[in-house]
């Protein structure tokens, strides 16, 4: 199954790339023909309705590159983790999105981070960068999750409309978690204890 929603990944990128570039009217058509028959493998592989998938890809212009994403860590004087219960799935996560154009990683990140909780943070560090291939948890393209360290500077902590509550907490405790943010929240613990190593020696 792997190998062929990575084959999909590649025949709906030419297709885009095609529809982009092409002059001739009949290998325009060719290309749409192509871009159809890939949303809908994909639209039986990952359940999502094939009108809406074309209706994503066309929105894509120009060389298709992987989607960027950021999220963000931050922690409580008391050690615990600010999770959001997210309004879409009603799992919990920590808060992050897309990037977007003009901004740097970190700049999204911020921006991310206050409109779905109400803080503003300084961004620290790195943790890893986490990636999703074409059928993890149901999305029919690859992207990249950026995970920073951030830690608040100010601000009033407060659910955005994405979220149903937000706050900090043992993640330990948390049993329903949004797509690979669990994996996401231990990377994070392990890259602080090293962390907190280095700036107490």
């Amino acid at each position: 199954m792997d190998n062929i929603l990575l084959l999909l990944e590649q025949i709906r990128s030419i297709a885009q790339l095609g529809l982009c570039y092409a002059k001739d009217p009949y290998d325009h058509e060719r290309y749409e023909k192509l871009l159809e028959l890939a949303s809908n493998e994909y639209s039986q592989i990952c359940n999502i309705e094939e009108k809406l998938i074309v209706e994503r890809f066309k929105k894509e212009l120009g060389y298709i590159t992987p989607k960027v994403g950021v999220n963000g860590v931050i922690i409580s004087q008391e050690g615990k983790i600010l999770l959001e219960r997210r309004a879409d799935d009603k799992l919990w996560g920590i808060p992050g999105g897309w990037t977007e154009t003009g901004e740097s990683p970190q700049q999204s990140i911020k921006r991310e981070i206050y409109e779905e909780t109400g803080l503003n943070v300084e961004v620290k560090e790195i943790i890893d960068i986490f990636t999703r291939i074409p059928g993890d948890f149901g999305q029919p393209h690859t992207s990249y999750h950026i995970l920073f360290y951030c830690e608040a500077i100010d601000g009033c902590l407060k659910a955005s409309f994405e979220s149903i509550e937000i706050g900090f907490h043992d993640f330990n405790k948390i049993t329903e978690w949004h797509r690979d943010h669990l994996d996401m929240v231990r990377k994070a613990i392990e890259f602080l204890n090293e962390y907190n190593k280095k700036i107490n020696v």
